[in-house]
């Protein structure tokens, strides 16, 4: 049988690609972005008691209640902003999967969509699935900034959708006030929705503030915020996020993710809904991290490469624009196989793959791997 893709252009994803040549290779992975330390154990104990006191059947399609209702209350605590946790909260199978439920309920054939490169590579699949045509918009190499006067130039009558995404990966800058002023500006008085991938909202340094979407009015009633537990709370093999929007759009994103997924993990619902409660559980993150940023950075600082130290996100870029010509995705399977350390390149993210000769590293490691890690790139 002959099978016409609906995705025919797509290869496999680099995530997968550089995971496996680090596994076979016996490498140490710094690619994809998942932590290499245990969670917290108060966390396992309260999954494990939610499991013993029979969570174990389908929870509620939008989600537990009382995890909505916690979440609800974590925005009116850090933003002062207020999400119904009956119509405005769903609990997702981790981000990626709100995403998709998004642009899947709100997109349709030939609608434009804005996206922003170097970009998460699930956004573009998405808007094609649906017969959305992507619209690009290459961030400055260097600095990592939006034109936004490039992005109005953009906007036409097809224009449904603009997705943002604060801490961004792979860079780890952070949009400022200005950023979303600009961004509300644009959008007011129209009916283009936004997609706010925040799934990093608390992994912030150097004082900086996460400037999230609820914070402006005119974004807020258009947008889709996305969040990850997985990646606040270490447990990214748990796949657990959710999606804030206002009730009608709402309304939309569950009529596919009742069909998609239908529900998420019971017991870890439960468990987070307890764990929520502590606001140290994620205030507490940025410097977590920013700890774990400083001390790989100070050990590399006898490098080739040059860096700039990144704002936010667990993820840091590495130019090794010193080191060689070569292009960064055969750079980096080079390192993997004779240096055996994995990266990521960032051509893989750009628009017609823009090589700049940067790699992605994740600080998410214990500090004994990011000295291994550190030893080895220092010698390159």
């Amino acid at each position: 049988m002959n099978i016409n893709s609906k995705l025919p252009e797509i290869p496999t994803s680099i995530f997968a690609i550089m995971s496996g040549l680090a596994t076979k290779e016996n490498a140490l992975n710094l690619s994809q972005g998942f932590p290499d330390f245990k969670s917290d154990a108060k966390l396992i104990e309260l999954v494990n008691k939610a499991m013993i006191n029979g969570y174990n059947q389908y929870a509620p399609m939008p989600g537990v209640f009382s995890l909505r209702e916690a979440i609800a209350e974590k925005f009116d605590k850090l933003y002062q902003t207020t999400y119904n946790p009956d119509t405005e909260i769903t609990i997702t199978a981790g981000g990626t999967q709100a995403i998709f439920t998004a642009i899947t309920a709100t997109v349709k054939k030939d609608d434009e969509v804005i996206i922003f490169k170097p970009a998460y590579d699930c956004y573009e699949p998405t808007v094609e699935l649906v017969g959305g045509k992507p619209i690009s918009v290459q961030l400055n190499p260097e600095n990592f900034k939006i034109n936004w006067e490039e992005v109005k130039s953009l906007i036409t009558s097809k224009t449904r959708m603009v997705i943002i995404n604060s801490p961004h990966n792979p860079s780890g800058k952070v949009l400022s006030k200005e950023d979303m002023q600009q961004l509300e500006n644009l959008l007011k008085n129209t009916n283009i929705l936004l997609i706010s991938d925040e799934v990093y909202e608390h992994i912030i340094f150097d004082h900086l503030i996460h400037e999230s979407a609820c914070l402006y009015p005119n974004l807020k009633e258009r947008t889709f915020i996305i969040a990850s537990f997985g990646k606040t709370f270490h447990n990214t093999g748990w796949k657990m996020g959710y999606c804030a929007a206002p009730a009608y759009l709402t309304a939309e994103f569950r009529k596919v993710h009742q069909f998609n997924v239908f529900c998420v993990n019971h017991p870890i619902q439960i468990a987070l809904a307890t764990y929520l409660k502590n606001e140290q559980h994620y205030l507490n993150l940025g410097t977590f991290y920013q700890q774990k940023r400083d001390f790989f950075l100070n050990l590399m600082k006898e490098s080739r490469f040059e860096f700039t130290p990144s704002s936010g996100t667990y993820f840091q870029l590495l130019n090794y624009k010193n080191i060689t010509d070569e292009n960064d995705f055969k750079f980096a399977k080079r390192l993997t196989i004779e240096n055996k350390i994995a990266t990521i390149p960032i051509s893989v993210f750009n628009e017609q793959n823009l090589d700049t000769k940067v790699l992605r590293v994740c600080f998410a490691k214990s500090e004994e791997t990011l000295q291994k890690a550190a030893e080895i790139l220092c010698k390159i």
